[in-house]
Formats: structure tokens, C-alpha cells, sequence
């Protein structure tokens, strides 16, 4: 259930509120970003489980981020204000130039469409950012997921999934 609601100036100071860690961010400049969040800091990467807490969890993810990707732009494509948060549809862009999840650089570009929630603490300062993508559509734009209908995919099954493969002809087979 949402909160009461709130005043329409105070929905227009957060929107502007959530233009400055964006403009930050294509700006490359993780410091700046963390000073848009509240000492209670919260960033939930929701594709692969990853909560960061606090201000150095939230450093951590940008840091990571910004150097995975040091070409990063965030484009924010559509902007949905309700009285509890801000969500947002973004297309994210960027040469994956740097590590990131364990994955050496690869050069590839990427190219994402992302929703974000964001809330505020009492202050109207960011609470947390929580975001929603597809990480098949991330890896495979940077050639280590594929299709498995593709010949490239089913021969990568086929490989790192032997037993599941020969169970599945199996069962075939007796059908």
C-alpha cells in the first residue's frame, strides 16, 4: 500500500532530483553520484541478485560500473512519478572495455533498455535505485550467451551440458 500523497512541487523536486545522478553519470563521475543518495544508500541490481548497502556498497557498484563501461550513457526514454517513487526507462550504451562480473574486457558495445525505481528518505535525497534488465540480452551482446536454437548456441549446450543433452535424447528415444 503507497504513502499519502504527496504535493506536486515536492514530485517536481525529485524528478529533479533524479536528472543529477544521470547527468553524473554520463559525466563519469562516481563521487558525484553517491552525493545524490542519503546516508542510507541502497542499490539492488535485480538481474543478478546484488544488493549494495550503504554508501561504500553503492561506490562499489558505480566504480565497477564506470570502469566496465568508461564510455557509459544512460538515456532516459520514459519517466513514470508516483507519490511513493520515480521509475524510469532508460537505454543504456557502452564499450565494455574494462572487467566486469569476472568477464575480461571484451570491446564489445552494448546497447540495454533498463527500469529503474528510485525512492527518497525523508529528506527527498535517493533511499536506493533498484534496477530490472535482461542479463541474457548484456551477455550476449558481449558474445558469451547464446541462442540455444543458433548452431553456436546448441553446440555450447551441447558442450557444457552433456548430461542434461543425453538425458533429453533419451527421452526421445523411449517416446
Amino acid at each position: 500500500m503507497g504513502s499519502a500523497a504527496i504535493p506536486k512541487e515536492r514530485q517536481s523536486a525529485r524528478i529533479t532530483i533524479i536528472e543529477e545522478p544521470f547527468r553524473l553519470e554520463n559525466q563519469h563521475d562516481p563521487e558525484g553520484v553517491l552525493g545524490t543518495f542519503g546516508e542510507n544508500a541502497r542499490y539492488d541490481d535485480e538481474a543478478w541478485g546484488d544488493h549494495y548497502t550503504g554508501r561504500d556498497g553503492v561506490r562499489a557498484f558505480y566504480q565497477q560500473l564506470m570502469a566496465a563501461l568508461p564510455d557509459l550513457e544512460i538515456m532516459v526514454q520514459c519517466r513514470h512519478v508516483t507519490d511513493d517513487a520515480i521509475l524510469l526507462e532508460v537505454i543504456i550504451r557502452g564499450t565494455h572495455l574494462g572487467g566486469w562480473r569476472g568477464l575480461p574486457a571484451t570491446g564489445r558495445r552494448v546497447e540495454v533498455p533498463l527500469c529503474g525505481i528510485y525512492t527518497f528518505d525523508a529528506e527527498d535525497r535517493l533511499a536506493g535505485e533498484k534496477i530490472y534488465y535482461d542479463r541474457g540480452t548484456v551477455l550476449h551482446q558481449l558474445g558469451v550467451f547464446h541462442d540455444p536454437q543458433s548452431f553456436l548456441g546448441r553446440m555450447s549446450t551441447l558442450a557444457t551440458h552433456p548430461i542434461t543433452i543425453a538425458r533429453t535424447v533419451l527421452r526421445k528415444l523411449r517416446g
